[in-house]
């Protein structure tokens, strides 16, 4: 890694209220089929810039369903949620999805790379879509984020080609494309190999020491939970540690 903690947090400075990149306010979210159930009870917590946070607990408790909600995927909640000092609750689902994909970058389980695309070409797709940039400034971000992932001499090949750890490499590159404020993963280890995870955290790790880049991350493997910066625990519906 290229800053250890202490030298980081010296480099950071301390960290004050402008720093909060991510706020949910007493979010509350049931289902109703079959039988109604109150998933989420009031979970507020907040999430300040460059943090490594994992969100853990036993399968059922919430912490799935809170992803999606901070996500702005799911809208279904009452409570607030606001990021990068915006509040996005309320807005549309255009307003949400133009938001969504300037702001976060996702990195899930299974990776859903377009098996007839290069990498390059996958990794494009989010900036393609935001239309921000010429399609030369695209095909050379997406190509920079390939290399600092050490995946661009794999830019020309078919993604369906690539092994597990290098497509999900690859999704991580395709989740930076934009500059999100915020990356989120759902289990982004949880369908890799011992090596491949170690991998992969080391290359999150790495985006929130070097590049001060904010990471909220879904997990179920207890040595990548203790190796983030801190850890969000959820027990039925509720935050029980932050």
């Amino acid at each position: 890694m290229i800053f250890g903690q202490k030298k980081f947090q010296k480099v950071l400075g301390p960290i004050g209220t402008t720093d909060v990149v991510l706020e949910s306010i007493k979010l509350n979210k049931s289902f109703y089929e079959p039988d109604e159930f109150h998933v989420l009870k009031d979970v507020s917590f907040q999430v300040k810039r460059s943090e490594f946070v994992s969100i853990v607990g036993k399968s059922g408790c919430g912490k799935s369903t809170l992803l999606y909600l901070i996500s702005t995927l799911d809208t279904a909640y009452t409570g607030e949620i606001h990021i990068n000092n915006r509040k996005v609750t309320g807005l549309s689902q255009n307003q949400l999805a133009r938001f969504r994909n300037e702001h976060i970058g996702f990195v899930f389980q299974f990776h859903f790379l377009l098996p007839e695309f290069t990498a390059l070409q996958n990794v494009m797709i989010p900036a393609e879509k935001l239309g921000k940039y010429s399609r030369t400034e695209i095909e050379d971000r997406a190509y920079e984020k390939l290399k600092w992932l050490g995946m661009d001499e794999f830019a020309g090949k078919l993604s369906s080609k690539l092994s597990g750890g290098q497509q999900q490499r690859v999704a991580i590159a395709r989740a930076l494309i934009n500059d999100p404020t915020i990356i989120m993963g759902d289990e982004p280890t949880g369908n890799l190999d011992s090596t491949n995870t170690n991998i992969v955290f080391d290359m999150l790790k790495d985006l929130s020491e070097s590049k001060g880049q904010t990471i909220i991350s879904v997990t179920h493997d207890e040595d990548f939970a203790r190796k983030s910066d801190r850890v969000i625990e959820m027990k039925d519906g509720e935050i029980i540690k932050q």
